[in-house]
């Protein structure tokens, strides 16, 4: 495989009669190329060439195990066409590395597994969720996006669907964000299917673990496979369904060249297998609405009286004036009144309450340290940052650990901030709506929220759970869990009540993303609460005005993604438009899109310089400046488009220009 763009191509070689027998299409070999020994993957097997020189011979087989079924190349061709990538860059994230002594072990093909019998009352909760069940029974390609009630155990739900698929003589592709969503799905599975058919892939396991594993599916003896992100190529045959987990966490999208996320990759392989394809989760993302709205995918949605008889009480800010009457500082509170009130009620009913936080040490923003508005550059209205002291300035680093510590305690605005977008340095803030000088982090962090809870509720359990000290589940008793996104325990009765605070961090991004991950987080946390009958209550430390917060207290993630949509299709914005980001150099972005002979009606957008955040592209040293360019075409050109940029960065790579550029098909934040 080589990793030269201009060099994407299938290479003729001769085969000597000692290695015919081994040399069979799929199997790993070692030729040689330009007087150097690289590995590749036999595609086929010929009696003639359309080569006019000299072929040279195969140099060895390494191993006659066909590890690139014709499935997999299929689906890695299709990856490489959707993302603008190279198909060595495809192949090194869709076959893992060899283990030659897990490859000699024997593993003897099972038979069908034995399956419980499928309860199909879960699913008739949900409009279409029994015809769903049932299409799988008889093996059709039904393909739905799954919105899931409050409180539902989804993996029981996603666990009875590959059942009834396993049943019927299909195999199954289970994808989730992480590891204690494997666990959780695990569990769920191996209580209605045979252990010995079912196996995890992770990036935590060892490589003789994995390997073996990778090679049960591959063989035939596993018909269940769960994973992350790069199990979405896993070598299953007569796959019957896929289904996708919490599509919008950021783990499903693959850092490394090309860069697709696991949903894409999940429904380009559902759509050349002709199987039935789920996506689920609490939340919803703009691009699983799209394939309902495009037709491609049913709808699985309970009906309104069902969600109210599920979900819990949903409070937030009132914004009438009466909050402001009992309780005036209930607007820049951290932690108001009602929020407090919330929280005793729950303990003394011995529920546990849970109290979300956005991630410790993230600091997106700044904001005013007396009414939490954010701070803004008074010339481009961008996000300040605090400019470190003795730093260099506008362009240069900023956000030193120690600024940063200092904002989360709250300080003067000196000695600087910075605008992320225009690079202006302000040497003070006034903020514009109550007039104070302060400044202060958006985040306070899990670690500091827990030492305020505990002086709030003295007396009381208070756990933790961020980074890497995650619990799985908390007792049900009594006791404040303070917990990051993505990290809330799970609790056997559910909480009684839920806190989400510092709600500005998560809505104050600027990112096309940020209310839909923001409702993402929220729902997330809130279905672990007991449902209003039960006394649950939520509360968001947020403004009740705000549509990512009615859609929650609504509990309507339909209804925002409907108008997330349609606010992106009127401003052309993905997924009702395809968006390429260049980055790198001027000159290196410049002459790209020169060679790749764009589509006629491409719109390009830039430059700009590269967002704050966002990865340099590799080779670029730190002090030279990164330009961004975005491409946008019409939904349909898509494939154009990326066939398009494959051929310039093809173009430069056989000129041997070395400046790095880096493509991104639709990349998972803009802003």
């Amino acid at each position: 495989m080589l990793s030269v763009p201009h060099l994407d191509r299938e290479f003729d070689y001769l085969v000597s009669a000692e290695q015919s027998d081994d040399a069979q299409p799929g199997v790993r070999v070692r030729v040689r190329f330009h007087g150097r020994l690289v590995d590749g993957f036999v595609l086929e097997r010929r009696n003639d060439t359309d080569h006019h020189g000299k072929l040279g011979w195969l140099d060895r087989v390494v191993s006659p195990e066909p590890v690139l079924i014709p499935e997999t190349r299929r689906l890695v061709d299709a990856v490489a066409a959707r993302y603008a990538g190279t198909r060595p860059d495809v192949l090194r994230l869709a076959v893992p590395a060899r283990h030659a002594r897990v490859e000699r072990e024997t593993t003897l093909r099972a038979g069908l597994p034995v399956v419980a019998p499928v309860d199909p009352s879960g699913w008739e909760l949900y409009g279409r969720g029994g015809q769903f069940l049932a299409a799988l029974a008889k093996s059709r390609a039904a393909r739905a996006v799954w919105q899931a009630l409050p409180g539902e155990s989804w993996a029981e739900r996603l666990a009875e669907a590959a059942a009834q698929t396993i049943g019927a003589g299909r195999s199954v592709l289970a994808i989730v964000p992480d590891q204690r969503d494997i666990d959780v799905l695990w569990k769920a599975t191996t209580a209605r299917i045979e252990e010995h058919s079912v196996v995890a892939l992770s990036a935590g396991l060892g490589p003789a673990a994995r390997y073996r594993r990778w090679l049960a599916a591959l063989r035939g003896s596993a018909r269940l496979v769960i994973g992350t992100r790069s199990a979405a190529f896993a070598p299953l045959s007569d796959l019957g369904l896929v289904m996708v987990w919490a599509d919008g966490d950021d783990s499903l999208a693959e850092p490394r060249a090309p860069y697709p996320h696991a949903r894409e990759v999940a429904m380009l392989r559902a759509h050349q297998g002709r199987c039935a394809a789920l996506i689920g989760g609490y939340a919803r993302t703009t691009e699983a609405h799209s394939l309902v709205c495009n037709g491609w995918a049913h709808d699985i949605v309970a009906a309104r009286p069902v969600v109210r008889a599920h979900a819990p009480r949903v409070v937030a800010l009132d914004d009438s004036g009466y909050a402001e009457e009992r309780d005036p500082a209930a607007r820049t509170a951290r932690l108001p009144s009602i929020a407090l009130r919330s929280a005793r009620s729950a303990l003394q009913s011995g529920a546990p309450v849970l109290v979300q936080v956005p991630r410790r040490g993230y600091v997106p923003s700044l904001a005013c340290g007396r009414c939490r508005a954010i701070a803004r550059c008074r010339q481009c209205t961008g996000p300040l940052a605090l400019l470190e002291q003795g730093g260099p300035g506008p362009g240069g680093s900023t956000n030193s650990a120690r600024a940063d510590a200092a904002a989360m305690e709250g300080m003067a605005a000196e000695p600087g901030m910075v605008c992320r977008w225009c690079g202006r340095v302000e040497p003070s803030l006034r903020c514009a709506r109550c007039g104070s000088e302060t400044v202060r982090a958006v985040v306070i962090g899990a670690r500091r929220t827990a030492e305020e809870l505990g002086r709030a509720f003295p007396g009381t359990v208070v756990i933790t759970s961020a980074g890497g000290a995650i619990v799985g589940e908390v007792a049900d008793r009594p006791a404040l869990v303070v917990a990051t996104p993505g990290a809330e325990p799970r609790a056997p009765g559910g909480y009684g009540a839920a806190l989400l605070l510092d709600t500005w961090a998560l809505l104050g991004r600027q990112d096309l993303r940020a209310a839909e991950d923001a409702l993402s987080r929220w729902m997330t946390a809130a279905a672990l609460v007991r449902a209003r009958a039960a006394g649950g209550v939520v509360t968001v430390v947020a403004e009740s005005a705000i549509p990512t917060v009615q859609s929650l207290i609504r509990w309507d993630p339909v209804g925002h993604a409907e108008a997330e949509l349609a606010a992106r299709r009127e401003v052309g914005l993905p997924p009702t438009v395809h968006i390429a980001a260049v980055d790198g150099g001027f000159e290196a972005v410049s002459a790209l899109l020169d060679a790749a002979q764009l589509p006629d009606e491409a719109d390009v957008l830039g430059p700009v310089d590269l967002p704050a955040g966002a990865r340099r592209p590799a080779g670029i040293p730190a002090e030279a400046p990164v330009t961004r360019m975005l491409v946008r075409v019409h939904r349909e050109q898509g494939l154009e488009l990326a066939a398009s940029l494959r051929r310039g960065v093809g173009v430069l790579s056989a000129r041997q220009a070395h400046q790095p550029v880096r493509v991104h098909i639709d990349p998972l934040h803009i802003g």
